[in-house]
């Protein structure tokens, strides 16, 4: 029975479990709870050890395991309590977490540290284990992160403020959302800010009034960003704010002034004697040397200035009120007829709007937009001018405000029609069009007005520096959309920004070779690029001495070769030729110009890959160019290398094929490709990976100096890639290493079998129709069931792969099935003399045990792990559903695999375990079959057969005709064979012609 003691340290085991379950189920924080359970963990090794141990339960001990029990289940209950808290309360209170758990820690060490004291018999071993563990738990600190402190300091410090604005709030919201894993939209941000408001409530229920007021303060500060609350909730506070308010103004109170400068204060702070001033007023009565309060004059303690706070929150309400207040009587105004009564509205409406992000929240919930842009029809310029400087603030970082804009019916259209306007009025025009160019939706709207692009482009080359920026920005935003671009073209406005693009000067040429660059081409037909002759102005600016003018123009024809129908016109038009020259020219390029022109050049080998018929076009015409291409490899950085590897991998599946891999292993490549095989960069190794499979598709590609540091690699690779595509090529190129018996050693030795069947075993269920790794491992696996050595064969069975082979034979593709089949083959050829005789009852059989069941085939006892053998396996049915398929490589290995058992004295044995599974009728219809070699091996199966009279009887007439058809097409061997068969058969006589 177990003492007490005993069942206290499993509860305590049992406390731990839980608690590290829990630890992983908190949602931020999560390492440092983490690392609290890591450091419990390795308590419970120690506390087993205590358990196995006769101990006198001293009062010491007992002690001792009473306060550990306490500390860990304290250490449980909270891990559990933050496991239930959101995310944002983890965050902000995170120092406060922290330092719970560095507590709990040190308590926990301390206790126990105890026990070796109060135990004599504990091993020096584990005293020793026990004084480690104590001292890193000691040790142990759990530290807030950098980002987690910035983020406490931005939320103290806008509370402390009180009136930080709503980019504030937005930016502080944002970072939160960043620092807690959760994503930035709207609906989530929301989401979290809800889930922190619930925590609030939580508080309260503890009655833990301080925390709750903290967490009050967060929330209001929150509570200004966008997020928090949808357009429609924020007019709905805004509008019941607004009408609990009085239709007037209202004078400040008299302590509202500041006593020495008699204005109103925006920083009241209260004296040692009691009385409040502006800081800066009464800062300045210091400076100039005065100790004395300036109302009483009675001695002052200068350094004590104490911030009077709910002073200044009553003075921000009365200013806040009388704002809100003129924002409501000053939109009648602007009704007014008297342009200049309307122009000083406006200057006030303007003012209110630099002030505050606030104030102009509360514009556009008092639905200002459709008065203003009805204002920008106005006869007099300045009173346009002031209406758009406002708007351009109500849109700036406001999508809320650009969505209203863009629900105004010819908003769009009278924003673009200023753009003919004065100066001033189309720099403002110009911006406010960009800011709303932000929106997609927008976007598409301002491309509509007729006009706006040839203005724009106009613009672009003003003398208006920052007019101009603004075009060009709001031109290549406008390139975003495919339906404005495709319009340009029908619109005959592509002609104009082509011309631009020859023609107007070089911060124009940059501008419209930037909207090339960035336009998303999906749909992007050709006529309204290459009709339009784009390519030979940007082919004159690649050649441009500006490196700037240079990098635009190679940049939008990389992106205009990103489609494969732009590519194929690229390279008629002759674009390879300057940009290989460029890259063979690597010296006088930068690293930025090299990475652009190789992936121009690896798009437009992606586009020769010919599809559906298509008319071959070719990218690299001579040696020389392809054997430059491919040596700057070695001199250059990851992403160039990248792109020349994929270059050559894309011309290897184009028609050029054959040229290119004849002269890539003609140039030796299988050292470098090996060496980029090795690299650390992942990006860079797998397409290394791919363009060496493509060139390795027989034993003799690859050069035997290159064997082992080879398969060295793609070992590698197997055991560290996560990327099914990268694990597949690699398994390819194993495929194909010469099947040697150094080699091969040598791979098993590396644990290359072990690999290749975990590979298997993982991927042989997934989809392994369309499976090219399980295909390429079980061609890589065939290194190891040749029959020639038994060990090997043996090491693979031991592995399990024969089941997971007769399974591919069900569910595999055709190579697979062939792959597999052949596996199976070799195998079973070696199952004879693997079978173990059965053993012979002794003495009286009735008391003997049970006698073994010999294998109909070998007559012995067989297995599929120690003999192999096909029976055993259920491999049978299998390869004769295989070979009756249409594949016939299949096919053909199949048959292979069933005649190793019919071979020599295995004939009559084997021909029944057949006639079981319904071959020999497959076998027969085989020889209809057009592969010669499957031909001619049905031929000789069914001689073989036929020399038994019970199948000639079953089987013989069914075969006639085919064989009477092989006597008649069939080779010299083929038709002697067929007419033995017949003769046999008795249906020709054995001194026919055809022998």
């Amino acid at each position: 029975m177990a003492c007490p003691t005993s069942e206290a340290i499993s509860h305590i085991i049992d406390i731990i479990s839980e608690l590290v379950v829990c630890a992983s189920g908190v949602l931020v924080k999560n390492n440092s709870f983490k690392e609290l359970a890591a450091y419990m963990e390795r308590i419970v090794p120690i506390l087993k050890e205590l358990k196995t141990k006769k101990v006198s339960n001293s009062e010491a001990f007992t002690n001792a395991i009473d306060v550990l029990n306490r500390e860990i289940r304290d250490a449980r209950q909270f891990t559990q309590e933050c496991c239930q808290k959101s995310k944002v309360y983890l965050l902000v209170n995170g120092m406060s977490i922290n330092k719970r758990l560095q507590k709990t820690m040190r308590e926990i060490s301390r206790t126990f540290d105890l026990l070796p004291l109060a135990m004599s018999d504990l091993s020096s071993n584990t005293i020793e284990a026990i004084g480690k563990l104590c001292d890193d738990m000691q040790k142990a600190e759990f530290k807030t992160t950098v980002a987690e402190e910035e983020i406490l300091e931005k939320i103290e410090s806008g509370i402390q403020e009180n009136g930080v604005d709503r980019c504030y709030a937005n930016n502080l919201l944002i970072q939160i959302a960043v620092a807690v894993g959760a994503t930035t939209e709207r609906s989530t941000l929301k989401k979290e800010l809800e889930d922190f408001k619930i925590e609030v409530e939580n508080c309260r229920l503890r009655k833990d009034e301080a925390e709750a007021m903290y967490m009050d303060q967060i929330i209001a500060l929150l509570e200004r960003a966008d997020a928090a609350s949808s357009p429609r909730e924020k007019e709905l506070k805004y509008l019941s704010k607004r009408n609990s308010l009085g239709s007037q103004t209202l004078e400040p109170l008299q302590s509202f002034y500041c006593p020495i400068t008699q204005e109103v204060m925006e920083d009241p702070v209260e004296t040692s004697s009691g009385k409040t001033f502006e800081r800066r007023a009464i800062e300045k009565w210091f400076a100039e040397g005065n100790k004395r309060c300036p109302l009483t004059m009675t001695p002052l303690d200068t350094s004590v200035l104490r911030s009077n706070k709910i002073l200044k929150q009553s003075i921000k309400e009365w200013k806040d009120r009388n704002t809100m207040t003129t924002i409501v009587l000053t939109k009648e105004k602007l009704h007014s007829e008297d342009d200049d009564e309307v122009l000083h509205c406006l200057e006030n409406l303007q003012d209110l709007c630099e002030q505050s992000d606030l104030h102009r929240e509360w514009l556009m919930l008092e639905n200002y937009i459709p008065v203003l842009i009805q204002i920008l029809g106005a006869r007099k310029h300045d009173v346009r001018n002031r209406a758009l400087a406002i708007l351009n603030m109500l849109a700036k970082d406001s999508d809320d405000a650009k969505e209203r804009i863009a629900n105004i019916d010819n908003a769009a259209v009278s924003i673009v029609h200023l753009l003919g306007r004065r100066a001033g009025e189309r720099k403002l025009a110009v911006a406010l069009l960009l800011e709303l160019s932000k929106l997609d939706l927008v976007r598409d709207e301002i491309g509509k007005v007729q006009g706006c692009i040839l203005l724009l482009v106009t613009m672009s080359g003003s003398d208006d520096n920052e007019a101009a920026r603004y075009a060009k920005e709001l031109l290549e935003n406008l390139s975003y959309s495919d339906n404005n671009v495709l319009k340009m073209a029908r619109a005959n406005y592509f002609q104009p920004l082509v011309h631009r693009l020859s023609t107007g000067p070089d911060d124009v040429k940059m501008i419209m070779a930037t909207a090339l660059a960035e336009m998303e081409l999906t749909n992007l037909n050709k006529a309204s690029v290459f009709e339009g002759g784009v390519l030979d102005p940007l082919l004159h600016l690649v050649s441009h001495s500006d490196i700037q003018v240079k990098t635009v123009a190679i940049r939008a024809l990389r992106n205009l070769s990103s489609l494969k129908e732009n590519g194929l016109e690229m390279i008629r038009q002759g674009v390879v030729r300057p940009m290989l020259d460029l890259l063979f020219q690597a010296g006088l390029l930068s690293l930025s110009l090299k990475e652009h022109i190789s992936a121009i050049i690896m798009q437009l080998a992606v586009s020769t890959i010919s599809k559906d018929g298509q008319a071959p076009t070719l990218l690299l015409e001579s040696d020389e160019d392809a054997l430059k291409l491919f040596s700057l490899i070695s001199f250059t950085r990851p992403d160039v290398q990248q792109n020349i590897l994929q270059t050559f991998y894309a011309l290897c599946q184009s028609p050029s094929a054959s040229f290119i891999r004849g002269k890539l292993r003609e140039w030796s490549v299988f050292e470098v490709l090996v060496q980029l095989c090795q690299e650390e960069n992942l990006n860079l190794r797998a397409s290394a990976v791919k363009l060496f499979a493509y060139l390795v598709c027989d034993e003799a590609s690859i050069p035997e100096n290159v064997n082992q540091k080879c398969a060295e690699a793609m070992l590698q690779i197997l055991r560290s890639s996560s990327d099914e595509e990268e694990i597949s090529f690699a398994l390819g190129i194993l495929r194909y290493l010469p099947k040697v018996h150094q080699i091969t050693q040598w791979l098993l030795d590396a644990g290359a079998l072990r690999i290749i069947c975990n590979h298997l075993q993982d991927w042989k269920d997934t989809d392994c129709q369309k499976s090219k790794l399980v295909e390429n491992a079980v061609g890589a696996l065939s290194q190891f069931t040749v029959s020639t050595n038994l060990e090997w064969q043996k090491s693979a069975a031991e592995t399990g792969v024969i089941s997971v082979l007769v399974h591919l034979l069900e569910c595999g593709t055709a190579s697979t099935k062939q792959q597999a089949a052949s596996s199976l083959a070799q195998f079973s050829k070696s199952s004879l003399g693997l079978s173990r005789p059965a053993s012979k009852p002794k003495g009286l059989w009735c008391f003997s045990a049970p006698t073994q069941i010999s294998c109909l085939v070998h007559g012995g006892i067989c297995a599929v792990k120690s003999s192999f053998c096909l029976v055993e396996a259920d491999a049978v049915r299998p390869l004769v559903r295989t070979l009756g398929e249409s594949d016939p490589g299949a096919s053909e290995a199949s048959l292979d695999a069933l005649l190793t058992l019919v071979e020599g004295e295995r004939l009559q044995s084997g021909s029944k375990v057949l006639e079981e599974a319904n071959a020999i009728p497959v076998i027969i219809k085989c020889l209809n079959s057009t592969s010669p070699g499957l031909q001619e091996k049905s031929l000789h199966a069914v001689e073989r057969i036929f020399r038994q009279v019970e199948f000639k009887q079953l089987y013989g007439a069914s075969a006639h005709m085919p064989l009477v058809d092989l006597t008649q097409r069939g080779t010299d061997h083929v038709r002697s064979l067929a007419a033995r068969v017949l003769a046999h058969l008795n249906v020709l006589h054995y001194q026919s012609s055809y022998f």
